[in-house]
């Protein structure tokens, strides 16, 4: 899967961002990082079908993150 680094480079922002305690944004990444998995294991990018989910990532994100950012 050629995508698999970005899923990489999002693990090390989330560790930085653990390390410098920036916390929601770790918190946020997390949730970014399993996004990003379930679009890899889908098959997303130009016909393909992680498209499926693309909607319901940004009612999670609402859903979790609405106490979160004023």
């Amino acid at each position: 899967m050629a995508q698999e680094w970005m899923i990489d480079v999002l693990e090390d922002l989330k560790s930085f961002a653990q390390k410098n305690g920036m916390l929601a944004l770790a918190e946020q990444l997390d949730d970014t990082i399993l996004v990003a998995a379930a679009d890899v294991r889908l098959g997303s990018g130009p016909g393909g079908a992680g498209k499926v989910h693309a909607d319901k990532t940004g009612a999670l994100y609402r859903a979790h993150g609405s106490g979160d950012i004023a």
